[in-house]
């Protein structure tokens, strides 16, 4: 590396370090290997796809005589991760079939600065070095319910009076980590589930999926998940159990092997939703008929798509953009982790989509403040959004006092505002839905959660920072617009929506299968329950009063983030306005 390009790294690592995510080189300097292969230089990690039915042995012979080296190979859809030192290794395998993010980085300029000078950075600026709770006893146990303002929107408080959801069912964070210290997260985290993917290939072992330098995926958890036992915050679903899926990695960039890994990893240990906080980077757009980015999003669809025939729904945040997703225009911030001059002016079309959220089947959630309206921040599009969701907007005032979402993170709670904040409010009540339908399907799931959603019909007036000019245009009826999709989701209506086969508030310990997943089944649903639910409208892609506020600061306080807004083009990669998305 040029003496330059270190000095550069290495300033950039330590801005990166002061804003909670911590810059580490992760290329690695191969040894000679295989004769008429370059060696001794960077290892690169390379997303690579086969034709649909190759065979491993076939698909590695393919990589090694390319100068590669398989790091894994996801039979089922047919794509790899493999490593090379070698610069031809992309031109050889050919450069519709192969695309490495760490290769973008290396050769097109350094790990990434934005337009706006500002680094990539997760929503709490100041996370605990360790990202975990070094002492669980010191975390306050006072009673932090009453500021849950987001809760008491969807009536998730009054859900629970009814159902916490089951134990059998299970949801995957994906996402920078999950605390295993946290008192409100620690019985309703499956360490056995848990998978580090930041490499594109799982490694259970604590330490890779343990998060490092984000709070970010413990936050998320606790909205899905957190106990409700006087302590603290409490998840929509209090009784179903999360798993920690790592695919951020200590430089906040969720590279496309890391999201592949993840969402197979999910359909591999039947995980019933998979909660997606973030996009692939380093496209803020992935365009499907690009050099390139068409490898991304094929790997990525057939993942989705497999995990979707597997029981598995997905559901993603719409992005921090505040852009119309069916007509986002220019793109000047893309790639995301290369330095701003050598980022590219795109025009994008109807090919260009933010992943996973553009993805057929996901579950694609905006958010609102507490007056009921869209966040500033939140991305919004007319068959893209199909559901809204409590993510907190420093503009909006609520009853309780905080404007953005309260939740766990390591050494105590804090308030995050964000689209990364509001899609797990939406996986806490789909995983209600899916305690109370056991039987029903991905698909049935989602329509559930849209015909069970309350319509919000677009706002007469959008001026949000009062200038007299309309922030954003919704589009749409009352009960399908824009802005909110079907509408804000309801937890309460999930667990009295119960079929007759209904699964106990409280379910005994399940075991978690274990082993490769199965082969993919016909899109035919078998022995899936009957399900009566509102018709809901077939598009894309997606009262309890609130008690006094009295501030309690944590026993270890955690730095509270900022309230100026950071558009998605500010920050870098998927981590955007206070969060991944």
């Amino acid at each position: 590396m040029p003496l330059l390009r270190r000095a550069r790294a290495a300033a950039i690592g330590t801005a990166l370090l002061a804003t909670g995510c911590l810059a580490t080189n992760p290329l690695a300097f191969a040894d000679p290997g295989q004769p008429g292969c370059a060696q001794g230089g960077p290892t690169m990690r390379y997303l690579v796809v086969f034709a649909a039915g190759t065979a491993g042995q076939d698909a590695d012979a393919q990589i090694v005589g390319a100068c590669g080296t398989t790091t894994v190979y996801y039979a089922q859809i047919a794509v790899a991760v493999a490593t090379s030192a070698d610069p031809g290794f992309g031109e050889r395998m050919g450069p519709d079939r192969v695309y490495s993010a760490q290769a973008q980085a290396y050769y097109d300029g350094d790990q990434a600065q934005a337009a706006d000078g500002s680094y990539k950075s997760d929503e709490l600026p100041s996370d605990p070095a360790g990202a975990v709770t070094p002492d669980p006893g010191a975390v306050s146990q006072r009673n932090l319910t009453g500021q849950q303002w987001d809760m008491a929107m969807i009536r998730a408080n009054e859900a629970h009076r009814i159902n916490e959801g089951s134990q059998r069912v299970l949801v995957g964070v994906l996402d920078s980590g999950i605390d295993p210290n946290h008192p409100n997260l620690a019985k309703e985290l499956d360490r056995t589930a848990s998978a580090g993917c930041v490499t594109g290939k799982p490694d259970t072992s604590q330490a890779a999926w343990a998060p490092t330098t984000s709070s970010h995926g413990t936050h998320v958890a606790g909205t899905i998940a957190a106990a409700d036992n006087g302590n603290g915050t409490a998840g929509v679903a209090p009784g179903v159990r999360v798993a920690s899926v790592k695919v951020v990695d200590d430089q906040c960039y969720i590279y496309p092997e890391a999201a592949v890994c993840g969402v197979m990893w999910a359909a591999q240990q039947h995980m019933t939703i998979a909660n997606n906080s973030y996009f692939v980077d380093p496209w803020v757009f992935t365009c499907k008929d690009s050099q390139g980015q068409s490898v991304i999003y094929t790997a990525v669809e057939r993942a989705v798509q497999y995990a979707s025939a597997h029981n598995v729904l997905s559901v993603a945040a719409a992005g921090n953009g505040a852009v119309d997703l069916t007509n986002p225009g220019q793109d000047s911030r893309s790639p995301d982790n290369v330095d701003a001059g050598d980022q590219e002016q795109r025009q994008l079309d109807v090919g260009c989509l933010q992943l996973p959220a553009g993805i057929p089947g996901v579950v694609t959630v905006s958010a609102v403040g507490g007056n009921d309206v869209k966040a500033g921040y939140s991305s919004y599009g007319l068959g893209a959004v199909n559901v809204a969701a409590p993510g907190g907007d420093p503009r909006q005032r609520t009853s309780a006092g905080p404007r953005c979402v309260l939740s766990t993170v390591p050494g105590g709670y804090a308030d995050s505002c964000g689209t990364s904040m509001a899609a797990p409010h939406v996986s806490g009540v789909a995983a209600l839905l899916a305690s109370t339908h056991p039987n029903a399907t991905p698909k049935q799931l989602a329509r559930l959660l849209y015909s069970e959603a309350n319509p919000i019909a677009c706002p007469a007036d959008y001026d949000l920072n009062g200038t007299g000019i309309q922030d954003a245009y919704c589009t749409g009826d009352a009960t399908y617009n824009s802005f909110y999709g079907h509408g804000m989701v309801d937890a309460l209506a999930a667990v009295n929506s119960a079929s007759p086969a209904t699964t106990p508030t409280t379910a005994t310990s399940v075991s978690t299968p274990s082993g490769p997943p199965p082969a993919l089944p016909d899109k035919s649903v078998d022995g899936a329950a009957a399900i009566t639910a509102r018709p809901a409208i077939q598009h894309k892609s997606d009262s309890t009063t609130v008690p006094d506020r009295t501030p309690i600061p944590p026993s270890n306080p955690v730095p509270q983030p900022t309230q100026a807004l950071t558009p998605a083009g500010g920050a870098v990669g998927g981590f955007a306005l206070l969060g991944m998305w």
